[in-house]
Protein backbone atom coordinates (compact mmCIF):
# COMPACT_ATOMS: atom_id res chain seq x y z
CA UNK A 1 0.00 0.00 0.00
CA UNK A 2 1.48 3.36 -1.01
CA UNK A 3 0.90 6.75 0.53
CA UNK A 4 1.20 10.16 -1.08
CA UNK A 5 3.93 12.07 0.64
CA UNK A 6 3.01 15.47 2.00
CA UNK A 7 5.69 17.42 0.17
CA UNK A 8 4.69 15.75 -3.09
CA UNK A 9 1.05 16.66 -2.45
CA UNK A 10 2.00 20.30 -1.81
CA UNK A 11 3.90 20.53 -5.09
CA UNK A 12 1.00 18.88 -6.95
CA UNK A 13 -1.47 21.32 -5.36
CA UNK A 14 0.60 24.33 -6.37
CA UNK A 15 0.96 23.05 -9.94
CA UNK A 16 -2.83 22.78 -10.38
CA UNK A 17 -3.91 25.91 -8.50
CA UNK A 18 -2.05 28.76 -10.14
CA UNK A 19 -5.02 31.06 -9.90
CA UNK A 20 -5.49 30.61 -6.17
CA UNK A 21 -5.37 33.70 -3.94
CA UNK A 22 -3.22 31.76 -1.48
CA UNK A 23 0.04 32.81 -3.06
CA UNK A 24 2.99 34.23 -1.17
CA UNK A 25 4.74 37.08 -2.89
CA UNK A 26 8.47 36.67 -3.06
CA UNK A 27 10.29 39.14 -0.82
CA UNK A 28 13.14 41.41 -1.76
CA UNK A 29 16.69 40.22 -1.49
CA UNK A 30 18.67 40.98 1.66
CA UNK A 31 20.09 44.45 1.42
CA UNK A 32 23.77 45.06 2.28
CA UNK A 33 24.39 46.43 5.76
CA UNK A 34 26.90 48.97 4.46
CA UNK A 35 26.14 51.30 1.58
CA UNK A 36 27.93 49.72 -1.42
CA UNK A 37 28.44 53.18 -2.95
CA UNK A 38 30.13 54.50 0.18
CA UNK A 39 33.78 55.23 -0.38
CA UNK A 40 35.83 55.11 2.79
CA UNK A 41 38.48 57.75 3.08
CA UNK A 42 41.64 56.32 4.47
CA UNK A 43 43.10 58.47 7.24
CA UNK A 44 46.49 59.91 6.56
CA UNK A 45 49.12 58.21 8.65
CA UNK A 46 50.75 60.68 11.01
CA UNK A 47 54.46 60.70 11.70
CA UNK A 48 55.82 60.27 15.22
CA UNK A 49 56.73 63.97 15.36
CA UNK A 50 53.17 64.95 14.35
CA UNK A 51 51.72 62.71 17.06
CA UNK A 52 53.97 64.23 19.73
CA UNK A 53 53.27 67.79 18.59
CA UNK A 54 49.50 67.20 18.58
CA UNK A 55 49.51 65.59 22.03
CA UNK A 56 51.54 68.42 23.56
CA UNK A 57 49.04 70.89 22.09
CA UNK A 58 46.20 69.00 23.78
CA UNK A 59 44.61 67.76 20.54
CA UNK A 60 42.11 65.11 21.73
CA UNK A 61 41.76 63.51 18.29
CA UNK A 62 45.49 62.91 17.94
CA UNK A 63 45.66 61.73 21.57
CA UNK A 64 42.93 59.16 20.85
CA UNK A 65 44.72 57.94 17.72
CA UNK A 66 47.97 57.58 19.68
CA UNK A 67 46.20 55.52 22.37
CA UNK A 68 44.81 53.30 19.60
CA UNK A 69 48.39 52.63 18.50
CA UNK A 70 49.26 51.62 22.07
CA UNK A 71 46.32 49.19 22.21
CA UNK A 72 47.03 47.74 18.76
CA UNK A 73 48.53 44.25 18.43
CA UNK A 74 50.28 45.26 15.19
CA UNK A 75 54.08 45.22 15.79
CA UNK A 76 54.55 48.29 13.57
CA UNK A 77 51.96 50.22 15.59
CA UNK A 78 53.58 49.11 18.85
CA UNK A 79 57.01 50.31 17.67
CA UNK A 80 55.66 53.75 16.73
CA UNK A 81 53.72 53.94 20.01
CA UNK A 82 56.94 53.41 21.95
CA UNK A 83 58.59 56.27 20.05
CA UNK A 84 55.63 58.53 20.87
CA UNK A 85 55.81 57.60 24.55
CA UNK A 86 59.55 58.33 24.65
CA UNK A 87 58.90 61.75 23.13
CA UNK A 88 56.12 62.56 25.61
CA UNK A 89 57.89 61.21 28.69
CA UNK A 90 59.72 64.46 29.60
CA UNK A 91 56.33 66.24 29.80
CA UNK A 92 54.60 63.56 31.91
CA UNK A 93 54.47 62.86 35.64
CA UNK A 94 52.74 66.08 36.69
CA UNK A 95 49.29 64.66 37.49
CA UNK A 96 47.51 63.04 40.40
CA UNK A 97 46.65 59.43 39.52
CA UNK A 98 43.66 57.96 41.34
CA UNK A 99 42.49 54.35 41.03
CA UNK A 100 38.77 53.73 41.60
CA UNK A 101 37.24 50.35 42.34
CA UNK A 102 34.23 48.82 44.05
CA UNK A 103 31.75 45.99 43.82
CA UNK A 104 29.59 45.88 40.67
CA UNK A 105 26.66 48.22 41.20
CA UNK A 106 28.48 50.46 43.67
CA UNK A 107 27.95 53.39 41.31
CA UNK A 108 31.53 53.91 40.09
CA UNK A 109 30.57 55.48 36.76
CA UNK A 110 27.90 57.69 38.36
CA UNK A 111 30.35 58.81 41.05
CA UNK A 112 33.02 59.62 38.45
CA UNK A 113 30.49 61.66 36.48
CA UNK A 114 29.43 63.67 39.53
CA UNK A 115 32.95 64.24 40.88
CA UNK A 116 34.38 64.85 37.41
CA UNK A 117 32.19 67.88 36.81
CA UNK A 118 33.09 69.22 40.25
CA UNK A 119 36.82 68.70 39.64
CA UNK A 120 36.74 70.70 36.39
CA UNK A 121 35.01 73.55 38.21
CA UNK A 122 38.14 73.66 40.39
CA UNK A 123 40.18 74.44 37.23
CA UNK A 124 41.51 70.90 36.78
CA UNK A 125 41.63 68.86 33.56
CA UNK A 126 40.45 65.29 34.03
CA UNK A 127 41.20 62.11 32.07
CA UNK A 128 39.05 59.04 32.81
CA UNK A 129 40.52 55.69 31.74
CA UNK A 130 37.85 53.03 32.14
CA UNK A 131 38.90 49.39 31.86
CA UNK A 132 35.97 47.48 30.37
CA UNK A 133 35.68 43.70 30.86
CA UNK A 134 35.98 41.56 27.75
CA UNK A 135 33.80 38.53 27.08
CA UNK A 136 35.58 35.24 27.69
CA UNK A 137 33.54 33.69 24.87
CA UNK A 138 33.53 36.28 22.10
CA UNK A 139 36.52 38.36 23.21
CA UNK A 140 34.55 41.57 22.62
CA UNK A 141 33.78 44.46 24.96
CA UNK A 142 30.75 46.71 25.19
CA UNK A 143 32.85 49.81 25.98
CA UNK A 144 29.69 51.48 27.19
CA UNK A 145 31.12 53.72 29.89
CA UNK A 146 30.62 56.84 27.77
CA UNK A 147 26.91 56.11 27.47
CA UNK A 148 26.59 56.16 31.26
CA UNK A 149 28.66 59.35 31.70
CA UNK A 150 26.58 61.59 29.47
CA UNK A 151 27.42 64.94 31.09
CA UNK A 152 31.20 64.60 31.29
CA UNK A 153 31.58 63.35 27.71
CA UNK A 154 30.50 66.80 26.49
CA UNK A 155 32.78 68.61 28.94
CA UNK A 156 35.81 70.00 27.01
CA UNK A 157 38.03 69.61 30.10
CA UNK A 158 37.31 65.89 30.48
CA UNK A 159 38.64 63.07 28.32
CA UNK A 160 36.99 59.63 28.66
CA UNK A 161 38.67 56.59 27.16
CA UNK A 162 37.26 53.06 27.69
CA UNK A 163 39.67 50.20 26.99
CA UNK A 164 38.96 46.46 26.73
CA UNK A 165 40.61 44.15 29.24
CA UNK A 166 40.99 41.51 26.47
CA UNK A 167 41.48 38.81 29.10
CA UNK A 168 45.02 39.93 29.97
CA UNK A 169 45.43 41.95 33.13
CA UNK A 170 49.15 42.44 32.53
CA UNK A 171 48.56 43.71 29.02
CA UNK A 172 45.83 46.09 30.18
CA UNK A 173 48.01 47.39 32.98
CA UNK A 174 50.90 48.12 30.62
CA UNK A 175 48.70 49.82 28.04
CA UNK A 176 46.90 51.83 30.72
CA UNK A 177 50.18 52.98 32.22
CA UNK A 178 51.44 54.07 28.80
CA UNK A 179 48.13 55.85 28.18
CA UNK A 180 48.62 57.76 31.45
CA UNK A 181 51.91 59.14 30.10
CA UNK A 182 50.21 60.48 26.97
CA UNK A 183 47.32 62.00 28.93
CA UNK A 184 49.74 63.78 31.28
CA UNK A 185 51.69 65.14 28.31
CA UNK A 186 48.39 66.42 26.86
CA UNK A 187 47.86 68.57 29.97
CA UNK A 188 45.51 66.46 32.11
CA UNK A 189 46.48 66.98 35.77
CA UNK A 190 43.96 64.57 37.35
CA UNK A 191 43.59 61.00 36.07
CA UNK A 192 40.92 58.52 37.17
CA UNK A 193 41.45 54.83 36.41
CA UNK A 194 38.24 52.86 36.82
CA UNK A 195 38.65 49.10 37.21
CA UNK A 196 36.25 46.39 36.05
CA UNK A 197 35.16 45.68 39.63
CA UNK A 198 36.53 43.89 42.66
CA UNK A 199 38.96 41.27 41.40
CA UNK A 200 42.56 40.71 40.34
CA UNK A 201 42.73 43.87 38.22
CA UNK A 202 42.95 46.01 41.38
CA UNK A 203 46.48 44.77 42.07
CA UNK A 204 47.61 45.86 38.61
CA UNK A 205 45.90 49.26 38.89
CA UNK A 206 47.29 49.80 42.40
CA UNK A 207 50.80 49.58 40.93
CA UNK A 208 50.30 52.70 38.78
CA UNK A 209 48.31 55.15 40.94
CA UNK A 210 49.11 57.56 43.77
CA UNK A 211 45.87 56.90 45.60
CA UNK A 212 43.41 54.02 45.65
CA UNK A 213 39.72 54.77 46.23
CA UNK A 214 37.27 52.04 47.28
CA UNK A 215 33.55 52.60 46.71
CA UNK A 216 31.15 50.58 48.85
CA UNK A 217 27.39 50.39 49.25
CA UNK A 218 25.37 49.93 52.42
CA UNK A 219 22.41 47.68 53.07
CA UNK A 220 23.73 44.84 50.93
CA UNK A 221 24.23 42.15 53.55
CA UNK A 222 27.00 42.19 56.13
CA UNK A 223 28.65 45.61 55.94
CA UNK A 224 31.82 44.25 57.50
CA UNK A 225 32.17 41.65 54.74
CA UNK A 226 34.72 43.92 53.12
CA UNK A 227 37.31 43.46 55.86
CA UNK A 228 37.76 39.85 54.74
CA UNK A 229 39.04 40.96 51.37
CA UNK A 230 42.61 41.98 50.60
CA UNK A 231 41.15 44.92 48.70
CA UNK A 232 40.63 46.73 52.02
CA UNK A 233 44.37 46.75 52.65
CA UNK A 234 44.99 48.60 49.38
CA UNK A 235 42.38 51.32 49.96
CA UNK A 236 43.69 54.79 50.83
CA UNK A 237 40.19 56.23 51.12
CA UNK A 238 36.74 54.65 51.27
CA UNK A 239 33.42 56.10 50.11
CA UNK A 240 29.95 54.79 50.98
CA UNK A 241 27.85 55.70 47.93
CA UNK A 242 24.09 56.08 47.46
CA UNK A 243 23.69 57.86 50.81
CA UNK A 244 20.35 59.45 49.99
CA UNK A 245 16.67 59.00 50.81
CA UNK A 246 15.94 56.16 53.19
CA UNK A 247 19.50 54.88 52.81
CA UNK A 248 21.16 57.78 54.68
CA UNK A 249 20.96 56.07 58.10
CA UNK A 250 22.30 52.76 56.71
CA UNK A 251 25.15 54.57 54.95
CA UNK A 252 26.15 56.42 58.12
CA UNK A 253 26.05 53.18 60.11
CA UNK A 254 28.22 51.46 57.50
CA UNK A 255 30.67 54.39 57.62
CA UNK A 256 31.11 54.00 61.39
CA UNK A 257 31.55 50.23 61.07
CA UNK A 258 34.12 50.47 58.28
CA UNK A 259 36.01 53.23 60.05
CA UNK A 260 36.28 51.03 63.13
CA UNK A 261 37.31 48.02 61.06
CA UNK A 262 40.07 49.98 59.30
CA UNK A 263 41.64 50.81 62.66
CA UNK A 264 42.28 47.08 63.14
CA UNK A 265 44.70 47.11 60.21
CA UNK A 266 48.36 48.07 60.72
CA UNK A 267 49.35 51.66 59.91
CA UNK A 268 49.79 51.96 56.12
CA UNK A 269 53.19 52.75 54.66
CA UNK A 270 51.87 56.18 53.68
CA UNK A 271 51.59 57.07 57.37
CA UNK A 272 47.89 58.00 57.13
CA UNK A 273 44.93 55.81 58.03
CA UNK A 274 42.15 55.64 55.43
CA UNK A 275 39.14 57.85 56.09
CA UNK A 276 35.56 56.78 55.29
CA UNK A 277 33.05 59.20 53.75
CA UNK A 278 29.39 59.08 52.73
CA UNK A 279 28.08 60.72 49.57
CA UNK A 280 25.30 60.67 47.02
CA UNK A 281 26.20 61.07 43.36
CA UNK A 282 22.57 61.66 42.36
CA UNK A 283 21.79 64.25 45.05
CA UNK A 284 25.37 65.59 44.81
CA UNK A 285 25.82 65.62 48.57
CA UNK A 286 29.07 64.85 50.34
CA UNK A 287 31.16 65.09 47.15
CA UNK A 288 33.11 68.16 48.31
CA UNK A 289 34.04 66.40 51.58
CA UNK A 290 35.27 63.38 49.61
CA UNK A 291 37.43 65.53 47.32
CA UNK A 292 38.79 67.43 50.32
CA UNK A 293 39.78 64.04 51.77
CA UNK A 294 41.59 63.26 48.50
CA UNK A 295 43.46 66.57 48.64
CA UNK A 296 44.42 66.02 52.30
CA UNK A 297 45.86 62.59 51.51
CA UNK A 298 47.87 63.85 48.52
CA UNK A 299 49.21 66.79 50.57
CA UNK A 300 50.21 64.39 53.35
CA UNK A 301 52.16 61.94 51.17
CA UNK A 302 53.84 64.77 49.26
CA UNK A 303 54.95 66.31 52.55
CA UNK A 304 56.39 63.11 54.07
CA UNK A 305 58.09 61.96 50.84
CA UNK A 306 55.94 58.86 50.30
CA UNK A 307 54.57 60.27 47.01
CA UNK A 308 58.00 60.27 45.33
CA UNK A 309 59.01 56.99 47.01
CA UNK A 310 55.88 55.27 45.68
CA UNK A 311 56.39 56.63 42.14
CA UNK A 312 60.00 55.40 42.10
CA UNK A 313 58.96 51.97 43.34
CA UNK A 314 56.31 51.76 40.62
CA UNK A 315 58.85 52.72 37.95
CA UNK A 316 61.14 49.90 39.09
CA UNK A 317 58.23 47.45 39.14
CA UNK A 318 57.23 48.36 35.59
CA UNK A 319 60.79 47.98 34.36
CA UNK A 320 60.72 44.31 35.42
CA UNK A 321 57.16 43.85 34.10
CA UNK A 322 58.23 45.19 30.71
CA UNK A 323 61.16 42.75 30.63
CA UNK A 324 58.86 39.84 31.53
CA UNK A 325 56.36 40.73 28.84
CA UNK A 326 59.08 41.17 26.19
CA UNK A 327 60.58 37.77 27.03
CA UNK A 328 57.14 36.14 26.89
CA UNK A 329 56.37 37.74 23.53
CA UNK A 330 59.78 36.72 22.14
CA UNK A 331 59.22 33.11 23.19
CA UNK A 332 55.73 32.67 21.76
CA UNK A 333 56.51 34.45 18.48
CA UNK A 334 59.76 32.58 17.87
CA UNK A 335 59.51 30.88 14.42
CA UNK A 336 61.12 27.69 15.76
CA UNK A 337 59.00 27.49 18.90
CA UNK A 338 55.59 28.22 17.34
CA UNK A 339 55.22 24.87 15.49
CA UNK A 340 56.73 22.96 18.42
CA UNK A 341 54.12 24.31 20.83
CA UNK A 342 51.26 22.62 18.95
CA UNK A 343 53.25 19.37 18.81
CA UNK A 344 54.03 19.43 22.54
CA UNK A 345 50.46 20.35 23.36
CA UNK A 346 49.19 17.31 21.47
CA UNK A 347 51.64 15.04 23.30
CA UNK A 348 50.48 16.39 26.66
CA UNK A 349 46.80 15.90 25.76
CA UNK A 350 47.55 12.33 24.65
CA UNK A 351 49.38 11.79 27.98
CA UNK A 352 52.59 10.82 26.18
CA UNK A 353 54.57 13.34 28.23
CA UNK A 354 54.03 15.49 31.30
CA UNK A 355 53.30 19.21 31.08
CA UNK A 356 56.50 20.00 32.99
CA UNK A 357 58.69 17.93 30.67
CA UNK A 358 57.09 19.53 27.60
CA UNK A 359 57.66 23.02 29.02
CA UNK A 360 61.32 22.30 29.78
CA UNK A 361 61.92 20.87 26.30
CA UNK A 362 60.42 23.98 24.70
CA UNK A 363 62.50 26.29 26.90
CA UNK A 364 65.68 24.31 26.24
CA UNK A 365 65.06 24.59 22.49
CA UNK A 366 64.43 28.33 22.81
CA UNK A 367 67.54 29.09 24.86
CA UNK A 368 69.72 26.83 22.66
CA UNK A 369 69.16 29.34 19.83
CA UNK A 370 70.50 32.26 21.84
Amino acid sequence: MSFTKINHYEHEYIDHHHDSALQVTEGVEDQPVVNPYLKRRKKRQLSTAEYIEGILKGDITILSRAITLIESSNPAHYAQAQEIIEGCLPYAGKSIRIGITGVPGAGKSTWIEAVGNMVTRLKHKLAVLAIDPSSERSGGSILGDKTRMTTITTNPDIFVRPSPSAGSLGGVARKTRETIVLCEAAGFDVIFIETVGVGQSETAVHSMVDMFLLLQISGAGDDLQGIKRGIMEMADLMVITKADGENIHKAELARVQYQGALRLFPMPESGMRPEVYCCSSVAETGLEEVWKGVENYIDHIQANGYFRHNRNRQNKYWMYETINEALKSSFYHNPTIEPLIAEMEARVLEEKTSSFTAAHELLDTYFAQK
